[in-house]
This record gives structure tokens, sequence and C-alpha cells, in this order.
């Protein structure tokens, strides 16, 4: 066989697309018949499942600030004391709408902030772990604020309205009304309304990020050609692209 006639069926020569050895300027990219794996290797379930607790209880505590932030924005309603118990000044009073919007406002733009840095900073758990993570994180930070807003000035109003005189007028801190928890039974705690608004705002930022996500393990992938050792599923190298056989007619030095 001549010198620049390719030998078809060398031995030293794997399939097309097949696994070759590392040689000087071999291209580390995804060879052919290969999937696209991710950069990073699945987490084990057991490190996904800590990771994601820790989100939530760090999402949980963040309802702290939001509770102040929410108790300092929402206004407090004025109300006036009589024999059995107190009355709002006002027919219709404006300050409990404000202060469920605010809070609605407030818990929406939490959501899907959650959503965001979950989806960025988790990338290895993105998927239904890391949705579900978002999701109860954002919950669990609108009943945190929910209860330390409510609770700032409470205890003085509610000793204004056991020692104050009939007639005296005051004000009653913020507090939810389009929102909470039900008791069904008596046993089993429904939250409803704009207590649900971070949950839904975390879900649906969460979904939305993963249906425009260009990688269909949600998490970044190696083109094809770009340099670099890439990971499999089962975290082990995937073998570097086979050299393109030359071109008939084309110069190749003489085998030994």
């Amino acid at each position: 066989m001549s010198a620049d006639t390719p030998e078809p069926d060398r031995p030293d020569r794997p399939p097309y697309g097949g696994p070759v050895e590392h040689g000087a300027g071999a291209d580390l990219g995804y060879a052919a018949g290969y999937p696209r794996a991710p950069v990073e290797p699945d987490l084990p379930r057991g490190r996904a499942v800590r990771l994601a607790l820790l989100a939530v209880l760090a999402s949980s505590v963040l309802g702290v600030p939001l509770g102040l932030l929410w108790a300092a924005l929402a206004p407090d309603t004025p109300v006036l004391k009589v024999a059995d118990g107190a009355i709002y000044t006002e027919p219709q009073p404006e300050q409990p709408i404000a202060a469920d919007g605010w809070f609605s406002l407030l818990g929406l733009g939490f959501g899907v902030l959650v959503a965001l840095v979950l989806w960025f900073l988790l990338r290895r758990v993105r998927g239904p772990v890391g949705l579900l993570a978002a999701v109860l994180g954002a919950f669990g930070a609108a009943l945190v604020a929910w209860q330390v807003g409510r609770r700032m000035g409470l205890a003085g109003y509610e000793r204004l309205l056991e020692n104050a005189p009939v007639g005296r007028a005051f004000d009653k801190p913020a507090d939810l009304r389009a929102g909470g928890i039900e008791w069904v039974l008596g046993v089993l705690p429904v939250p409803h309304g704009n207590l649900l608004l971070p949950a839904f705002g975390a879900a649906v930022t969460y979904t939305l990020l993963a249906g425009w996500s260009r990688w269909p393990s949600l998490r970044p992938e190696r083109e094809p050609g770009e340099p670099g050792v890439s990971w499999g599923p089962a975290g082990t190298p995937v073998p570097p692209v086979a050299p393109e056989p030359p071109a008939p007619g084309a110069t190749a030095p003489p085998h030994g």
C-alpha cells in the first residue's frame, strides 16, 4: 500500500468516534458517539439532601430581617378603647390593606431572590431537589417574617388594651388579614392567602430558570471541542476525540 493512501484497518486506530490514547496535541473535547456530560458529576443523594435542608434553614432565618422590614414599612392602625375591647377609629381603615400589600410585595420579591440565589449557588442540586428547597425555604421565611413582624409592638398594644381607660386612642401593630394559618379540625394547619406568595414566587422563578436552561441536565456542560477533560455521569473522564482520517490523496508519512 502506498505511503499517501491511508490504511483502512490499522489495529492501533479505534473505530471512528471511539477512545484513543492521550498524546501530544490531542484534543481533549468530546468524542463522537459520547453524549455531552455535565462539567461536575452528580452529588450523592445524601449530600444533595443535606445541602437542600441547609438552604431551607438559611432561607427561613432570613425571614427575621424580612419581618423587621415589613413591620417598619406597614402602618399601624388607630383603634379606640371601648368597654369590651378596641374598635377601629374609622369604619373602613386603609392601614390593614396597606399592611397586606407590603407583605405581599416583599414576600413575592423575596421568593424570587431565593430561587435565583439557590439556582446559581447550588448548581449541583438543580432539579426537583433544588425546586423543593427554594419553595420550602421561601415559605419558611414567610412564616418567620409574619410572626416577627406582627409581634413588633404587640406587647405594648396588649398592655394598653388591658389597662387603658375607655375612650383612649392608640395604635394596633400590623398583622395579616388576607393570609395566615387556618386549623382544619383543630389539628391540621393550612396556610392560605398572601402567606403563600413567597413560595409561589420561588416556584415560578425556579421553574422558568429550568425551562430556559440550554442544558438538559440544568448544569453547565462543555461544548464539543472545548479544551479540558470533562466528566461523565459516573465521574469518569470522557475519552478524547479520535483524530480525523487523512483525506484521500493527502501526503502522509510512510509507515515503518
